[in-house]
């Protein structure tokens, strides 16, 4: 059958990707790869800033439309009529649906912020005001989810809350993230410093207070903390890291972020909920052991690989870092995180969306 999609990147960030702004870019160029061998099937990228482009694959067709936190949102159908697609697929679940004439997928990453419903700090106040009473109920996700013709979860850990509380009546795939990292040659176990590596942001429900606190019993160790900082949150940690030995980066690029991982003896997080954990997944392709904190998702991306302690257990963190001072303990989490890290792979989950996409397109308009 011929398949014209369109793929809705205007999530892609231009300055540095956060989870979605990968999520979007990766699985966009791979997609794209696939449908250039695939006769009568094609992508069109719907973008909302031109510098977006960039991010795209050569020689990919895109559109311009309104930014996806615009009030043009409510009518974005209307405008993407009229490329006559059949499909379009959303990295996000908000994407507007009035009036449409193609079928469409949106896409949950996670439901951390009805539990956790602080809104991130970059966010203006409007934003943050309507941030707050979106996560306030249920209701708006389901009406949302209800108004595509499928959904996709980047885990089976969210799409098993989606099931839990009734979020939509429309079917749920899996489609997974996965990690841009890739082994050159790895570190031998002499070369490893004693230092231990956080990537993610520094949201409250993050947890990185327990990381610092386990520094209490590794004296000798240095915690890095990688992402980019809000002076409020620097402020914060600065004062409770008083004494021990933590480096905020605010930002690094991907080969530094691939060279710290390699060099450190293991990747920590002590988040108390995630919808997915990128970091893990490069962590375990560079070799790098995983210490993170026992949840869900954790234990369904990590395996047999990772080493799981209690999210707020400090002493629990420090013994799991002093087992990795054992060569044969260092070893064995190296091998079995490259084996289970080998089970996500961009190409791979683009196959899965593609497959969704040709399935949502062959069933009849509801």
């Amino acid at each position: 059958m011929s398949l014209s999609i369109g793929f809705d990147a205007r999530y892609i960030r231009t300055d540095h990707h956060d989870g979605i702004s990968r999520f979007s870019a990766r699985i966009g160029a791979e997609l794209f790869a696939l449908t250039e061998s695939v006769d009568d099937t094609s992508v069109t990228f719907l973008i909302s800033d031109p510098a977006q482009a960039a991010f795209l694959p050569l020689g990919s067709n895109t559109h311009l439309i309104s930014s996806p936190t615009s009030a043009g949102e409510r009518r974005v159908a209307r405008r993407v009529n009229e490329l006559g697609l059949d499909i379009v697929f959303s990295p996000m679940q908000t994407m507007g649906s009035a009036r449409r004439t193609y079928k469409l997928v949106l896409t949950v990453h996670d439901l951390i912020y009805y539990r956790h419903p602080m809104p991130p700090r970059q966010f203006n106040f409007a934003l943050r005001v309507l941030w707050r009473l979106y996560h306030l109920s249920w209701w708006p996700q389901r009406w949302l989810l209800n108004g595509s013709d499928a959904v996709v979860a980047v885990s089976h850990t969210t799409a098993d809350l989606i099931a839990e509380h009734h979020l939509t009546r429309k079917p749920v795939f899996v489609v997974s993230n996965a990690a841009d990292t890739q082994p050159t040659q790895l570190r031998s176990d002499e070369t490893r410093t004693k230092s231990i590596v956080y990537m993610g942001s520094f949201m409250p429900y993050k947890n990185v207070e327990t990381l610092i606190a386990s520094l209490d019993e590794l004296p000798e160790y240095e915690l890095h903390l990688l992402s980019r900082i809000h002076q409020k949150d620097r402020a914060r940690l600065e004062a409770l890291a008083s004494g021990r030995s933590v480096i905020f980066h605010n930002g690094v690029g991907d080969d530094e972020y691939a060279q710290l991982l390699s060099d450190s003896t293991a990747l920590v997080t002590a988040s108390l909920d995630e919808g997915f954990g990128i970091p893990v997944i490069e962590a375990m392709s560079l070799g790098t052991p995983v210490v993170c904190s026992d949840i869900p998702i954790f234990r369904e991306i990590g395996g047999q690989a990772a080493m799981f302690v209690e999210a707020k257990d400090a002493h629990g963190f420090a013994q799991a870092i002093r087992q990795l001072e054992d060569p044969q303990e260092f070893a064995s989490r190296r091998s079995a995180g490259l084996a289970q890290a080998a089970s996500f792979s961009w190409k791979a989950s683009a196959q899965a969306l593609l497959d969704v996409l040709v399935e949502v397109c062959a069933q009849p308009t509801r």
